[in-house]
């Protein structure tokens, strides 16, 4: 044994020659041969079935093994749960994503699993969680500021922070200590951009001449600004490429966005929800698309699924996200761009930038992209603003004609 002499927080004294047990509900000390170290443990409650809940504390010295012991029946008489010391930021943040985000869309689990694998695992994982202090977060961020945007930065803190939450809701921790840090200003990211009308127009070439799925996915997002996610969750039920030339007013071919491929289908919010007359290019497009999808649903056979999907897979299925962006580097490769500077959602940018450099009121731009205001039209989305504001001065000059030559 350690050679330490009993002392009198042990609570335990000679009487009698026996040994006194510590009273019930003090907790335990024993001398662990084994580990070689004093072990203290207490029992904090009792599960829905009746089993004993324990927690253990070990020490290479008595006082030391006492100290702990004293600090969890502390905890328990004040009512604070009474966590296990081993308990690391890694186990926390592993148990949030596996059951705190049941129900959230697939593309949103994956993404929030592999910012913490390689961002929040790798630095503070190995921590134990009733250590993690603020500091330690203020530092983590720091370095993280240095390297990504301040989005990813805030994604980050709410995964840690939401996972530390759900830990102390667990009795794993006291309190959440990520809550008390502010996140950073990060490192500015890759600015959003347009494509200017030629290279739209070569872009749209480019997407004419390809047989893939991706062609008239582009077409559509290029000239009617759905969101990417929105045309992923497009059925054919959904599209009318006809319309109604003989009702009054007439009704021309379109589409209705009202699904997504968001949990629960739904659109980014209400006003997304919209119907949206279809240029001829995209008619074209869809028509000749339309036709290939189903000579390639009868090369399937029995593979296919028929979901009524406008884009899907070669058997039907839903396209992944990763597959669209792979398809549409492709297309903009051949349009003489370079694939690593565009992304699908640009071709929306796009939508919204060329509407704008052709004199539509941003009002009416909101509409078509299904925002809820012009705020982020504008801020956002709006890449070729006119330079100058020239309604009122040609509305004056027709008022007031005449008076225009200068001195």
């Amino acid at each position: 044994m350690s050679g330490e002499e009993p002392d009198d927080d042990s609570r335990k004294v000679e009487k009698k020659g026996r040994r006194l047990r510590r009273p019930r509900g003090d907790g335990g000390l024993h001398w662990d041969e084994k580990r070689q170290r004093w072990i203290a443990s207490v029992t904090i409650g009792y599960t829905p079935a009746g089993k004993r809940i324990v927690r253990r504390a070990s020490d290479k010295t008595k006082t030391g093994a006492l100290k702990k012991l004293r600090d969890k029946l502390r905890d328990r008489d004040d009512g604070l749960p009474v966590g296990p010391l081993n308990y690391t930021v890694a186990e926390a943040v592993t148990y949030w994503l596996t059951y705190g985000i049941r129900g959230r869309d697939d593309d949103t689990i994956s993404n929030y699993t592999t910012l913490a694998e390689k961002h929040i695992i790798p630095a503070l994982g190995a921590r134990k969680l009733r250590e993690l202090s603020a500091e330690d977060v203020d530092k983590w961020l720091a370095e993280k500021a240095a390297e990504l945007s301040t989005r990813t930065l805030r994604l980050l803190h709410s995964i840690l922070s939401r996972a530390v939450r759900n830990a102390q809701a667990r009795d794993k921790v006291k309190r959440n200590v990520v809550a008390l840090c502010d996140v950073p200003v990060g490192h500015g990211g890759r600015p959003s951009k347009a494509l200017t009308l030629d290279q739209a127009e070569a872009v749209l070439e480019a997407a004419k001449n390809t047989t893939a799925t991706i062609g008239p996915y582009i077409v559509l997002s290029l000239l009617t600004g759905a969101r990417t996610e929105e045309l992923r969750a497009l059925t054919w039920s959904d599209v009318d490429l006809e319309g109604d030339p003989f009702r009054n007013p007439p009704i021309p071919p379109h589409i209705k966005v009202w699904r997504s491929v968001r949990a629960g289908g739904d659109t980014k919010t209400r006003k997304s929800r919209r119907t949206l007359a279809l240029p001829v290019r995209c008619v074209s497009a869809l028509l000749s698309h339309r036709r290939r999808q189903e000579a390639t649903r009868k090369a399937a056979g029995d593979a296919w699924q028929d979901r009524g999907l406008v884009f899907a897979s070669r058997v039907g299925t839903p396209l992944d996200s990763h597959n669209v962006r792979r398809a549409f580097r492709h297309v903009i490769k051949k349009a003489g761009l370079s694939p690593e500077d565009w992304t699908p959602r640009e071709m929306r940018h796009s939508f919204v930038s060329l509407l704008s450099d052709g004199g539509m009121p941003v009002e009416a731009i909101a509409r078509l992209v299904g925002h809820s205001g012009t705020n982020v039209t504008e801020t956002v989305y709006r890449h070729q603003i006119r330079p100058v504001i020239q309604d009122g001065a040609t509305a004056m000059d027709r008022l007031f004609p005449g008076a225009n030559a200068a001195p």
